[in-house]
């Protein structure tokens, strides 16, 4: 992919992110991916932002938003001020999914998640995509007519992007990762993605493809578990009339096992790790 230009002609400036979710303390894996997109701005002289993902208002607590600034701080890391709260921009995520309602590019879904495993149990098989089984198109089918009593009676629902439509209102779509190269976009391997939920009024997808944009960042760098999200981020950035930055899934930490870390594995946050008297060195030493 050329490298991208500024209006003077000169290189653009390399921004890169850490977005962590306020959900748990950050362990060896969070280090791994916040030391390599600040590595990956400094060494181009460029801005390395931080950014809280806290969408679900559920599980995402300020301490833990705390602990995660305390964490980062005691590592080393800086970043530019001030942080992006996405729980702050729920308005511009409406905006965007109401431009996409007004072009006939969602549906309102009313199955729940026992509806739809009852229908594919009916069906016999399911497609399956990386989160699992595909979405059957039930509510798909509804016409508007119907969509809009049972929106009426107040019955919950969920925002699906119409993915046929969508692929086809975007067209033949490509995206560049430092490590594999060109990748053809496939969004459809998703299905009917949902875009928002009753009680989280953005979805992962929607919120990082708008913020990447208005933040400026110019490189994703993020886990290889995430690879194939960047299909459905492809395509949601062609909708919207978004430049697409480039993208670096870097390798995931895992343990003796070869079991990816999570935030269940306490004995492996930063916060335990400091606690037990290890320094920021000996952390950067750890993962390598």
């Amino acid at each position: 992919m050329p490298e991208k230009k500024d209006t003077r002609g000169a290189p653009a400036t390399v921004v890169t992110r850490f977005a962590p979710s306020p959900t748990g303390h950050l362990h060896l894996g969070h280090a791994y991916s916040a030391l390599f997109a600040e590595a990956e701005a400094r060494k181009a002289g460029g801005r390395f932002l931080l950014r809280i993902e806290d969408i679900d208002r559920t599980r995402c607590r300020r301490d833990f938003e705390a602990a995660i600034l305390e964490d980062l701080t005691w590592l080393g890391l800086s970043w530019e001020t001030p942080v992006r709260r996405q729980s702050e921009h729920f308005d511009a995520y409406a905006a965007v999914l109401g431009d996409l309602e007004r072009r006939g590019l969602l549906y309102p879904c009313f199955c729940t998640r026992a509806d739809i495993r009852r229908e594919i149990e009916a069906a016999g098989h399911a497609p399956h995509g990386p989160d699992g089984p595909l979405y059957p198109g039930t509510c798909r089918a509804l016409d508007a007519g119907a969509r809009a009593e049972r929106v009426s009676s107040g019955r919950p629902f969920a925002l699906r992007l119409d993915m046929a439509k969508a692929a086809a209102a975007a067209g033949p779509l490509s995206w560049h990762d430092r490590e594999e190269g060109e990748i053809a976009a496939a969004p459809g391997l998703f299905g009917d993605v949902v875009l928002a939920r009753k009680d989280t009024p953005t979805s992962y997808h929607l919120a990082v493809t708008l913020d990447d944009h208005i933040q400026g960042v110019t490189v994703v760098t993020r886990g290889k578990d995430l690879f194939h999200a960047t299909h459905v981020h492809r395509l949601l950035q062609a909708l919207l009339g978004l430049e697409a930055p480039g993208y670096h899934h870097h390798r995931l930490l895992t343990d003796a096992e070869g079991r990816r870390f999570a935030k269940r594995d306490r004995s492996l946050t930063l916060r335990a790790l400091r606690e037990s008297g290890k320094t920021p060195s000996d952390v950067r030493a750890m993962i390598g």
